[in-house]
C-alpha cells in the first residue's frame, strides 16, 4: 500500500514543530524533513516540495508564496498555513465546518489554506448566523481575542519563556491601527459586507484564545438569543471537533478560560444573553495551536490524504 509521502517546509517554526509532533508514529504515511543544512537551500526545497504527495508549508507570507512559485510537479497538493492565500481565488478555505459540502472540498482540493487563529473562532460563530439571516451582513460588528503568547511565533516564545527582557507585560492588545491582517480573512468568509473592528491581545500564557463578539439585539429587530443559539446547534450538529454550549442568559456564568481547550483540536462555542439589557455576547474559546493552527492543518490533512485513497 502506497504511503503518502507528506513534506513539512518550516517544521522548525512553532506551527511546523506542532505538526510534526502530531503526525510523529503516524503509519499511514511518511514524514519528510530536510537537514538544518539544507533548509534555507532554495534548490532542495524545490527538489522536496516537488516530490511530496501533500506539502504544508508552514512558513512566513512571501516565503509561502515563493514555495508555490517554484511548484512543477501538478501532482503535488498543498496546504499553506500561513495566510498569504486565505483569501486568493482557486485555493479551498480550509475550515471543514463552514458548511456541509467543505470538508468534501477540502478532500479534493489540490491547494487549500489554513483559517487564521482568530478567524477560525470569529467566521465559526458569524458564517452560521448570517448566512441564516439572523445577522445582517453590514452589521457594525466588533470583535474582541486574547491568545496565548506562542500566537507571536518562535520570537514572542522566546521572548517570554527565556524572560530576557527587563518587563514582559502581562497583558498587552495590538493592531490598535485596525488594520489587522486578519481582518480580510474574517470579513470574507463570514460572509460580512462591512469592515468589522478586531482587536487582539496577548497574554501571559503560552496557548489558548478566548474571543467574543458583542451584539444589542434593539439592532436585530425580531432576533432572540434563542434563535442565534438555535442556529448555531443545528449548524455544528455532529460536527466533531466543534462544542456548541447551552444558552447562558439568567444567573451568574462561569469565566471562560482561554486554556480549556489546549492540546485539542477543539473549539467551544456560546452564547451569553442579558434579556433584560437586550444584550447578546457570541463567544469561542480554543487552542491557538489547535483548531487555530497545527490541529486544524492535520485536520485538513486527513481529510486530503482519505481523497487520495
Amino acid at each position: 500500500m502506497h504511503q503518502p509521502l507528506v513534506f513539512i517546509d518550516g517544521d522548525q517554526g512553532t506551527t511546523g514543530l506542532q505538526i510534526h509532533a502530531r503526525l510523529h508514529g503516524r503509519q499511514d504515511l511518511r514524514l519528510l524533513t530536510l537537514p538544518e543544512a539544507e533548509r534555507k537551500d532554495p534548490a532542495r526545497r524545490s527538489e522536496a516540495i516537488n516530490s511530496a504527495d501533500i506539502a504544508v508549508l508552514c512558513l512566513p507570507d512571501d516565503a509561502a508564496r515563493e514555495a508555490v512559485a517554484t511548484l512543477h510537479n501538478p501532482a503535488v497538493r498543498v496546504i499553506d498555513a500561513s495566510s498569504a492565500h486565505r483569501t486568493t481565488p482557486g485555493w479551498i478555505y480550509g475550515l471543514p465546518e463552514l458548511n456541509e459540502q467543505q470538508a468534501e472540498r477540502i478532500a479534493r482540493a489540490s491547494r487549500v489554506s489554513n483559517p487564521g487563529c482568530y478567524p477560525t473562532g470569529a467566521i465559526a460563530l458569524l458564517h452560521p448566523l448570517v448566512k441564516a439571516g439572523l445577522l445582517p451582513a453590514d452589521y457594525p460588528l466588533s470583535i474582541h481575542a486574547i491568545s496565548g503568547y506562542s500566537g507571536g511565533g518562535r520570537t514572542a516564545v522566546e521572548r517570554h519563556e527565556q524572560r530576557s527582557d527587563a518587563y514582559l507585560p502581562t497583558l498587552q492588545l495590538y493592531g490598535l491601527e485596525l488594520a489587522h491582517k486578519h481582518v480580510p480573512e474574517i470579513q470574507q468568509h463570514a460572509g460580512l459586507s462591512a469592515r468589522p473592528v478586531f482587536v487582539p491581545g496577548y497574554g501571559d500564557y503560552r496557548q489558548g484564545i478566548v474571543l467574543s463578539i458583542p451584539l444589542q439585539l434593539r439592532l436585530l429587530p425580531g432576533v432572540s438569543a434563542e434563535q442565534l443559539q438555535a442556529c448555531l446547534e443545528r449548524h455544528y450538529q455532529g460536527a466533531r471537533h466543534v462544542q456548541v454550549m447551552p444558552l447562558h442568559q439568567h444567573g451568574p456564568a462561569q469565566a471562560l478560560d482561554p486554556q480549556a481547550l489546549n492540546d485539542s483540536n477543539d473549539l467551544r462555542l456560546a452564547v451569553y444573553a442579558n434579556p433584560e439589557h437586550g444584550q447578546v455576547l457570541l463567544t469561542a474559546v480554543f487552542d491557538n495551536l489547535g483548531k487555530g493552527a497545527s490541529g486544524a492543518a492535520v485536520q485538513n490533512l486527513d481529510l486530503m490524504l482519505a481523497g487520495l485513497r
